[in-house]
């Protein structure tokens, strides 16, 4: 995969800690900072909030607070993905 350059702001601190890290364990900034989002994104996506709204791209607040009360009680089971659809709703221009 291709990769990009970006600006990523960080408080002194962290700069500090990651400068550590990578100098210790001979590795990049980059690295290090690659390596501890591969850790947490699985994390986060397994998340059932992430699981069920990741598709949803135009949630308004209520929308999203509407489908956060829904999902509260459900299991990991409740959340399995078996099957999935697509339609569109309004009218094609």
């Amino acid at each position: 995969m291709a990769s990009k350059a970006i600006n990523l702001k960080l408080d002194e601190e962290r700069i500090m800690d990651v400068k550590q890290v990578a100098s210790v364990f001979h590795m990049t900034m980059t690295d290090v900072i690659n390596e501890a989002l591969d850790a947490y994104l699985p994390t986060m996506k397994a998340d059932p909030f992430y699981r069920l709204t990741a598709n949803v791209k135009d949630a308004s607040e209520s929308e999203t607070a509407e489908i956060l009360s829904e999902i509260e009680g459900l299991s990991d089971d409740d959340l399995e993905i078996t099957t999935v659809r697509s339609f569109k709703v309004g009218s094609e221009e």
